[in-house]
């Protein structure tokens, strides 16, 4: 099991990164809010501490990068499953910094969403948790996102079914 070409080791990497956002849409959709609800719904309601029973979800989708890269480092599996474990790891990496960071401001920052492509992005999460129940959500995945009037149109077609009530304003 020798040496691949940097560039095809890249391509696995790209490759996997990508692929890991219909892994993500599938999960989403089809785990969290299906028999994975009792773990993902303590992150549609709000959080009363740093930790939500969902962050449980980082430490599962952690371990098959770990065992990749562990099988393509130490256990002679090839090179291919270091750089599939590193693509995952960095699709995990991504997701951290827009989910929980950017989204979820569970960093303090002052970053805005500016470009047309992050705006919609950051829309499309916040009409996926309108809707508090495990049926009736829209949008899930977390690269790429249908534009907000589809989302918002598939809400009312669904008749709001689980959308949050508005919240009186603060100020």
């Amino acid at each position: 099991m020798g040496l691949m070409p940097w560039y095809l080791g890249l391509l696995f990497f790209a490759a996997t990164v990508l692929a890991m956002e219909v892994v993500a849409y599938v999960a989403h959709r089809w785990v969290m809010h299906g028999p994975g609800w009792f773990l993902h719904a303590s992150h549609h309601r709000p959080r009363t501490g740093t930790w939500e029973l969902n962050d449980l979800y980082a430490v599962i989708f952690a371990v098959p990068s770990i065992i990749l890269i562990l099988g393509g480092v130490q256990l002679g599996w090839g090179v291919w499953a270091t750089w599939v474990g590193a693509g995952i790891a960095a699709y995990g990496a991504i997701y951290f910094g827009f989910h929980d960071v950017i989204v979820h401001k569970r960093i303090g920052h002052r970053y805005v969403a500016r470009s047309a492509y992050m705006k919609r992005i950051v829309q499309a999460h916040r009409l996926h948790h309108a809707v508090e129940t495990k049926a009736g959500t829209v949008s899930f995945g977390f690269l790429w996102a249908p534009p907000a009037e589809e989302l918002k149109a598939e809400l009312v077609r669904r008749e709001r079914a689980g959308v949050r009530a508005a919240q009186p304003s603060s100020r």
